[in-house]
């Protein structure tokens, strides 16, 4: 086999970065839950043993707090987007080409790596480092194209005999794990596609690799034909060295309370705006064009309101302050007194790369002074974990910010969260 791949998977993300800080809660059933507090989005082990389910309402948890013991926390992104950088960096001091599917996923190209030992024993080797460096739990899958390692990953998490780690690169043990897994399960395979998969009476992983790719692509799409060659050993997906870059940025919360004054909306479409554009400048890029929304929540006993503006700006910048002042005209012009609102948000889009647009020779362009030292400035204070600057009109109180009864110490970003040794 010329290709080797792996995906290397944290074991329930989330709910492991909360633990590790706390030794205490090892054996306790753990959730963590979505914004506002609304719903689990990660269980442990011993979570997922009381038959708790992805997307259950923390309300309904009331009686497993009480009975079991179940801790509740809710979702605490600095520390996860910390350990997640961690996590990747130390992948790429263990394999020559690394993509990071996701926070706590990456892709590891193994092909033509000098391994004295054998690939599952590599695998256990890349397992043992993270957990030492990192005291992260993974779980890796190894084959030849990435479905077949998305396939191996699966059942290196479903089948603790395997110990975390599965090579898969024998045809034999190919079929043999491809005919006991659902379709279903297959990476790309989404919960329709099931349905009609089943319906041509393609039930397992394996019935997908026997299946004709020509009839495949016809009933369906190129996507899940190249899913079959894939099945079948054949790479159609590659590594991508860097990530697509975005078309857009979206910065949107459901507020922790219904927000009932204008300044309250104000500052939180400020704060959504700060946010963006600080993505922005981390994409290496200019927008050109500003979006704003508002609701109120569709679900409430009452009127129901939802409403947006957009603004095109002169020339595309990544300049806080320009967007701040559009997001405000914005909000003004759709903004309804006697509403209660739900959720707000802003949308970057149009995008740039620094220096290249060429504006009209009769445009006035004008460029904030200092505009680029500004925003270096202001983004370096704000990663450095020491403070955070923000612009006034953010506010201070921010009552509308999210519910998040269950927040744990961030640990690793903020040096009055650290861990103190008794």
């Amino acid at each position: 086999m010329s290709r080797v791949l792996a995906l290397v998977d944290a074991d329930a993300f989330y709910c492991s970065a909360q633990t590790l800080f706390r030794p205490d809660l090892k054996h306790r059933p753990i959730v963590t839950l979505s914004n506002n507090d609304g719903c689990v989005v990660s269980r442990n082990r011993a979570a997922k043993r009381l038959g708790i389910k992805m997307g259950e309402p923390a309300f309904q948890l009331n009686e497993h707090v009480k009975q079991h013991g179940l801790v509740l926390f809710s979702s605490q992104y600095a520390l996860y987007a910390d350990l997640s950088s961690r996590l990747m960096r130390t992948l790429e001091e263990l394999a020559p080409r690394v993509e990071c599917y996701s926070i706590d996923e990456a892709w590891l190209d193994l092909s033509g790596l000098a391994i004295s030992t054998s690939l599952e024993e590599y695998g256990r080797h890349i397992q043992q480092r993270i957990r030492q460096w990192l005291g992260l739990g993974v779980g890796i899958g190894i084959s030849g194209t990435k479905t077949l390692a998305k396939l191996a990953n699966r059942a290196a998490k479903d089948f603790p005999a395997t110990g975390g780690v599965v090579d898969l690169t024998c045809p034999t043990r190919q079929k043999r794990l491809a005919a006991i897994m659902p379709v279903g399960e297959v990476w790309g395979i989404g919960g329709q596609l099931t349905k009609r998969l089943n319906l041509m009476g393609i039930h397992t992983a394996l019935d997908l690799a026997n299946a004709d790719p020509k009839v495949i692509r016809k009933h369906f799409s190129v996507n899940v034909e190249r899913t079959v060659l894939e099945l079948n050993g054949i790479p159609c997906f590659d590594l991508e060295d860097s990530p697509a870059p975005k078309k857009q940025i979206i910065s949107s919360k459901s507020f922790g309370e219904r927000v009932t004054t204008y300044t309250s909306l104000r500052e939180a479409v400020c704060s959504y705006t700060f946010r963006a554009v600080e993505k922005l400048r981390l994409e290496q890029q200019t927008a050109k064009l500003l979006s704003v929304f508002i609701s109120t929540s569709p679900f409430a006993q009452e009127q129901y309101y939802s409403n947006h503006g957009s603004i095109e700006l002169p020339v595309p910048t990544d300049d806080t302050r320009v967007f701040l002042q559009a997001a405000v005209r914005l909000l003004d012009s759709i903004w309804r007194d006697g509403h209660r609102y739900a959720k707000a948000g802003v949308m970057l889009a149009d995008f740039y790369q620094p220096g290249v647009f060429q504006p009209g020779l009769f445009d006035q362009v004008a460029e904030k002074a200092n505009s680029k030292q500004l925003m270096a400035t202001l983004d370096k204070i704000n990663s450095a974990g020491l403070g955070k600057v923000y612009f006034a009109s953010q506010g201070f109180d921010q009552e509308w910010s999210m519910k998040r009864r269950f927040l744990s110490p961030a640990y690793t970003t903020r040096w009055s969260d650290l861990p103190v040794a008794k």
